[in-house]
């Protein structure tokens, strides 16, 4: 007796040849129609791994914040500057 696997595995592989020549167009549309319900479970997420949640209880931790009012504004800079008219006729220097 042979220990190589391709010995042990002769009698399977013949089964599987015989049955797929017999009854090879049964196989195929049995396996498409059961490949439907199999790509709609993995596009609705049957694939995703759910983590493990164990049952810890959250404490609430409230935080009181102070009122504060908001800084001065800082003083006005530009003083009454006001920026040039655009009525003037030399304005390009022409």
């Amino acid at each position: 007796m042979h220990n190589d696997p391709i010995y042990l595995l002769k009698p399977v592989l013949n089964w599987l040849d015989g049955l797929t020549r017999d009854h090879g167009d049964y196989l195929y549309i049995l396996l498409v129609y059961a490949s439907i319900p199999l790509v709609a479970w993995i596009l609705s997420g049957g694939l995703r791994r759910r983590p493990h949640r164990t049952n810890i209880s959250a404490v609430p931790i409230i935080v009181i914040r102070p009122v504060a009012t908001p800084p001065r504004l800082p003083p006005d800079v530009g003083g009454g500057h006001q920026p040039p008219s655009d009525d003037d006729v030399r304005s390009f220097g022409a």
